[in-house]
């Protein structure tokens, strides 16, 4: 019975496992400079501006054009996507909303000497 147990408890983890798991993607060459973007008129109340942003498409960067969003919930705040430079090469965090405003809407590179 307890042989049954541990290998039940074996498997829920390894089942389990890769929903907890996060993969680090490190791209050896910098995002080109943020592109300047006019923005459209507002379409209406509620909305937010959500930047545009260099996206890693696997070989290349890749230009998303910023766009007005409604939040998610009320009082959100849009945190850009943005790259971290560590030694092993630039690595992508997505965008995302949130419940607080963190004043980095602008701040695109984040050096760092080590992880």
């Amino acid at each position: 019975m307890k042989t049954k147990w541990i290998a039940s408890l074996i498997l829920a983890s390894a089942i389990a496992a890769p929903a907890f798991a996060q993969v680090g993607v490190y791209i050896g060459t910098a995002p080109p400079p943020l592109r300047y973007e006019v923005r459209p008129a507002i379409p209406g109340p509620g909305y937010a501006w959500v930047d545009g942003y260099w996206n890693w498409s696997g070989h290349r960067y890749v230009w998303v054009p910023g766009v007005w969003r409604r939040p998610p919930f009320e009082g959100g705040y849009w945190t850009h996507p943005h790259y971290d430079h560590y030694d092993h090469g630039w690595e992508y965090n997505e965008g995302h909303w949130d419940h607080n405003d963190h004043h980095d809407h602008h701040d695109w590179d984040h050096d760092h000497d080590h992880r």
